[in-house]
């Protein structure tokens, strides 16, 4: 396994000439000047990515990790525990939300098992670090040893499906109660209170919100997450997926691919990795505004402003697959659009 220095040390910056190319391309479309907006950024953004490959992107994955959490005992959530389990068969029968929404894009789904309670489940990638995470209200969620561990294997995966052709990843989770975990590292990690984080969840009733938000309070009285310190916050407060997405967006930059964030969960994921490795935030790509309270304040720490929202809060990746085919447009307009001059037109 390579240390985690080593990885950090393979992101490049991004290609500045290429994106100065790509923008000038865009000038020159048959199109008023920056009519086509975000998208014309969204465009030079990959570009700057791809350097001098073509701008496209002819292997998509889902990667969705998946894990339980000891939190919830603490009655944080109504959805049986269970149901991690059960939705992980769905998604790998794609039956499951990501599933058909992945696949209307063109992009594969992998399921990666960090740590569901029960048997291993036929057709995901097995990586199960424990059967679920420690109860936060009452110690930590793993020791930082396994927080690395998990962290730097996960990298080591999108590295080496990068080396085997894949050419852009979007990452996305499950997990029951896991959004408690999420709302945990974005208040340490953004300094806000646990009233501006925690929301409700899946399906929680509001009556219970005052309970999920002391339950979040209590897990960092008991813990003392550093809030200097990553590593410290995702063994502590976090959850084996919220890692394991932190090193795939680690792993996507080292290999130079786009990462395309999911919701909340992957903005929490993203607030720890980007304070191990700022060099890694001009390859994430922001996909929707999740309707989870906090994300608005999470993606402000960010500095990422999502390019829709559509009221999401299904989790699995759903948002980030839904972002796929506004990435292929982004590209068709730089490759496909005639110029001024060819079309004749002086301005």
């Amino acid at each position: 396994m390579a240390s985690l220095a080593n990885i950090l040390r393979q992101i490049a910056e991004p290609d500045t000439q290429a994106a100065q190319k790509a923008s000038e391309r865009l000038d020159s479309l048959v199109k008023p000047l920056g009519s086509l907006g975000r998208l014309e950024q969204l465009a030079i953004q990959l570009a700057s990515i791809r350097g001098n490959q073509p701008l496209h992107f002819p292997s998509k994955e889902v990667l969705v990790m998946a894990a339980d959490h000891g939190v919830w005992q603490e009655g944080v959530t109504p959805s049986p525990q269970v149901v991690t389990a059960i939705q992980a068969v769905n998604i790998v029968q794609g039956k499951a939300g990501v599933s058909v929404l992945a696949r209307a894009a063109g992009a594969q789904v992998t399921l990666i098992d960090c740590g569901i309670i029960g048997a291993d489940i036929p057709g995901t990638l097995n990586h199960k670090v424990a059967q679920g995470t420690g109860n936060i209200a009452t110690g930590p969620a793993m020791t930082r040893e396994q927080a690395e561990s998990l962290l730097i294997w996960s990298a080591e995966r999108v590295i080496a499906k990068a080396e085997s052709g894949l050419s852009l990843l979007a990452v996305g989770e499950l997990g029951m109660a896991n959004t408690t975990p999420a709302a945990a590292m974005v208040a340490v990690l953004t300094g806000a209170q646990p009233a501006q984080t925690v929301g409700l969840g899946a399906n929680l009733p509001p009556d219970r919100l005052a309970h999920k938000i002391s339950v979040v309070e209590k897990a960092i009285a008991v813990n003392q997450p550093d809030p200097s310190d990553a590593m410290d916050v995702m063994a502590k407060v976090g959850g084996f997926e919220l890692v394991a997405m932190a090193g795939a967006m680690m792993g996507a930059a080292a290999a130079g691919i786009p990462l395309v964030l999911d919701g909340f969960l992957s903005y929490a994921s993203a607030l720890a990795a980007c304070q191990i490795a700022p060099a890694l935030k001009p390859y994430l790509i922001p996909s929707h505004l999740s309707a989870e309270q906090g994300a608005t304040l999470a993606l402000e720490a960010l500095g990422l402003t999502p390019y829709f929202d559509l009221n999401l809060r299904l989790g699995e990746g759903s948002g980030a697959a839904l972002a796929l085919p506004l990435i292929d447009a982004a590209c068709a307009i730089h490759n496909e659009m005639a110029t001024l001059a060819e079309c004749q037109i002086e301005l």
